[in-house]
């Protein structure tokens, strides 16, 4: 252990389990201005606030740290971006922080991330004056100064914090998996929310596409590379040594974004299948015993899995870069190629119907819900009904008013639903927004339990159009989702 982290080790042992005598130490009375301990029959008190805790004098509750601890706590956080040391001392002194961090329970490391988003904020009355400024310098020759001064004064010291944490060879990684550590506690504890905001903001600047490199994944990567795509393939499971080498065959391809921070670790993966015309079905592609394809045939590019792996790294957009880079690759390898088009799960769309079926069966014309009154066997046909006849689409007939019912909401679901300016559904959300359209509906696409789960086992093809990808999101801009013509139809249904 070196100095700095002898320095700090000694003052913050306060994040290790079990160091010093409050660690183990429950409160035993109730500090001046602290709430009482909970009556029988009246719950816990109320938790305090961060503020709070440092100001008192003893812990309350289930409270991790003490408020000695708390305190000493935020003075060595404090003193990693202390003016008075070097960029390079206050990196030791963030990366013995880490290695506190790392053998600390969760609760406390809960306690660290409130320090780090309450306690490092811009100064107000600061901001409230350079924002004063700025206003009166509106339209003058000193409005440039004065905008200057007002977003150097909006800065948080959280952000020096953050900066200092990636001096050290292993901090943005450290940074990178606290984030994703904290997620599952956003939507419960939004005193987090400026933390988070914060690394979303500075990781989409370390992690810009303009750092990234982008490299094939093949059967000859190294092992090690290949496990992560096991480890981190979100669309469709890899289930043995033998599928992926089939994703990884000669009529495929596989490429990731890397960054130099996360050596060997692609931040985005692509999974391609090279064909002869847009695939409907995932199972052949996932096919372990298929002949390789015909590379000299192959007119179509499908991207039929895509995955971010870091969950620390929401928010950082990498898809849109990642399918141009990989289409201006594909495109010099194989020039014959014309088509570029997804074969996309609907995540979203069975539980949607499921909240949404009386509305569905409300808006449908007389015709159409007397036949599929008979499909079920009650007329008229009440939601119960319906989604219970829906429960194995597979068995569903050609002709079926029941499947022309599910393709019906299927492409309303992805054609009409938005969610806060954007589409509802998270994979249209994605490809809609990088310029794609919604072009076919597939029955049956991923029959999987999955699949079932998911969207009744329908699969939806977004296609790439090169030379309307700009009019496609000026057209989602003004609200309204692109679909061809065959979608367009099913939405009558």
């Amino acid at each position: 252990m070196n100095t700095t982290t002898d320095w700090i080790g000694r003052r913050v042992s306060s994040l290790l389990p079990g160091k010093g005598k409050a660690a183990t130490a429950p409160a035993t009375s109730t500090p001046a201005g602290a709430s009482p301990p909970p009556t029988p029959g009246r719950g816990k008190p109320a938790a305090r606030s961060t503020r709070d805790r440092l100001a008192a004098t003893l812990r309350q509750g289930d409270e991790a740290m003490s408020p000695r601890m708390l305190r000493r706590t935020l003075e060595e956080l404090r003193a990693i971006i202390d003016p008075r040391v070097s960029e390079v001392e206050g990196g030791r002194r963030a990366e013995a922080m880490a290695q506190l961090y790392l053998g600390a329970t969760p609760e406390r490391r809960r306690d660290l991330w409130l320090l780090m988003s309450e306690m490092f904020v811009a100064d107000p009355k600061k901001t409230a004056d350079a924002q004063a400024r700025y206003a009166a310098a509106l339209g003058t020759p000193d409005e440039a100064a004065a905008e200057v001064h007002y977003r150097r004064a909006t800065v948080s010291p959280r952000r020096r914090l953050l900066q200092r944490f990636s001096v050290y060879p292993g901090g943005v990684v450290f940074l990178v998996e606290m984030r994703a550590e904290m997620q599952p506690h956003l939507k419960g504890d939004k005193r987090l929310l400026a933390l988070d905001v914060e690394m979303e903001y500075m990781f989409s600047t370390w992690f810009d596409v303009g750092f990234l490199e982008l490299k094939r994944i093949s059967w000859d990567s190294p092992a090690s590379l290949i496990e992560k795509l096991i480890q981190y393939e979100a669309v469709h499971d890899i289930r043995s040594w033998a599928d992926v080498k089939n994703r990884l065959d000669s009529d495929r391809r596989c490429y990731g974004f890397f960054h130099p921070r996360l050596p060997g670790v692609p931040l985005i993966f692509v999974e391609v299948a090279l064909v002869d015309a847009i695939a409907s079905d995932i199972e052949p592609l996932l096919d372990e015993s298929a002949a390789a394809a015909d590379l000299k045939k192959a007119t179509t590019a499908i991207f039929y899995s895509i995955s971010n792996t870091q969950v620390g790294l929401r928010g950082v957009s990498f898809g849109d870069s990642l399918i141009k880079n990989v289409v201006d690759t594909l495109k010099q390898e194989f020039p014959q190629l014309k088509t570029f088009a997804t074969l996309s799960p609907i995540p979203g769309f069975r539980a949607w119907l499921g909240r949404q079926i009386g509305a569905e069966l409300a808006a449908l014309g007389d015709k159409p819900r007397a036949e599929l009154g008979r499909a079920v066997g009650f007329e008229p046909p009440a939601a119960e009904h319906v989604l219970g006849a829906l429960d194995k689409p597979l068995a569903l007939d050609t002709k079926s008013p029941l499947r022309r019912f599910l393709m019906g909401a299927a492409a309303r679901y992805l054609g009409t639903q938005w969610q806060e300016g954007k589409p509802l559904d998270p994979v249209a959300r994605f490809h809609l927004g990088n310029g794609a359209r919604v072009e076919r509906l597939n029955w049956a696409g991923d029959p999987s339990a999955k699949g079932l789960k998911q969207s009744y086992g329908l699969m939806v093809n977004y296609l790439y159009d090169l030379k309307r990808l700009d009019r496609h999101r000026a057209q989602l801009a003004q609200g309204r989702i692109p679909m061809s013509s065959e979608v367009e139809d099913l939405l009558k249904a």
